[in-house]
């Protein structure tokens, strides 16, 4: 099986080098072309297109930025549907929302080729040890045929539904990301402001039941300092943003939303947890 891959960014790289370690013959499409080059060095062949990509491959995956990316790469000039190709399938691993991959998925049925909508749960470094979760929609025996390729990126892969659930479910997982980053960078100003050290605060959250795995990173990222982005706080109120076109109807998560929206400008290239310095401020 020929495996393409469009976008390759900080997920797409280490994504995608987990098929060629598999021993699939890879081909890779990326907007800016030295990003590529990773890939090329580890043996993997470059399209000149998305078009051509698709036509070279028997199943496509794409890990891009937005809605506006996603539907350039369908439908632009030499774009996805661009290509003569039947029989294909086109696995969309971007977070976006449900309505554009139903969209999507509708033009790519008109030219005879199979959609999956499949983001991820994770970040880098769960990308880069392969222990993602992955939320697949679309037709369940496309999802059980490329299962096997989908198990070498990520350590569950979860079939959630029709084409857009995967969308879904991956909006409302990462409002409730909004949501506890806000409440832990919110209630860690609130201690210091009655004189707890936030290193003492931090301490008994990560030993309480309270405490869990992204709670102890993002600790340590305000007590180092370091907001070196692991998933931007731009991505994160994008994503913020497009769960409350889809419906987002709850006070907290519209709250968390404005916050975001609020911090991105001065913070969205750094990380999500940056959002404490725009509380500060």
């Amino acid at each position: 099986m020929k495996l393409g891959w469009i976008g390759l960014g900080k997920m797409g790289v280490p994504m995608s080098e987990k098929l060629i370690n598999a021993g699939h013959d890879l081909i890779v499409y990326n907007r800016t072309a030295d990003k590529m080059k990773p890939l090329t060095d580890q043996g993997a062949s470059t399209a000149s297109s998305p078009a051509d990509l698709l036509d070279q491959s028997d199943v496509v995956f794409l890990m891009i930025s937005d809605d506006a990316a996603v539907e350039d790469v369908f439908t632009g000039e030499d774009g996805l549907l661009k290509s003569s190709a039947e029989g294909k399938v086109v696995i969309n691993m971007s977070t976006i929302t449900p309505d554009m991959s139903k969209a999507m998925a509708e033009k790519c049925e008109a030219k005879g080729i199979d959609y999956v909508d499949a983001p991820v749960s994770g970040s880098v470094k769960q990308a880069q040890e392969a222990t993602l979760v992955i939320i697949a929609g679309g037709k369940q025996d496309v999802v059980e045929k490329v299962k096997p390729q989908l198990e070498l990126i990520g350590k569950a892969v979860v079939y959630i539904g029709e084409i857009g659930t995967g969308n879904a479910a991956k909006l409302a997982v990462n409002t409730f990301l909004g949501i506890v980053t806000q409440g832990l960078a919110e209630t860690i100003e609130f201690s210091k402001s009655m004189g707890v050290k936030t290193e003492d605060f931090l301490s008994i959250l990560n030993n309480s039941a309270l405490g869990s795995p992204y709670i102890k990173i993002k600790s340590d990222a305000v007590l180092q300092d370091n907001y070196n982005a692991a998933f931007t706080l731009e991505h994160l109120s994008k994503d913020l943003r497009y769960a409350k076109a889809s419906g987002l109807q709850g006070k907290t998560g519209l709250d968390t939303h404005d916050s975001f929206q609020d911090a991105r400008a001065a913070y969205g290239d750094e990380d999500v947890m940056a959002i404490i310095k725009h509380l500060q401020k």
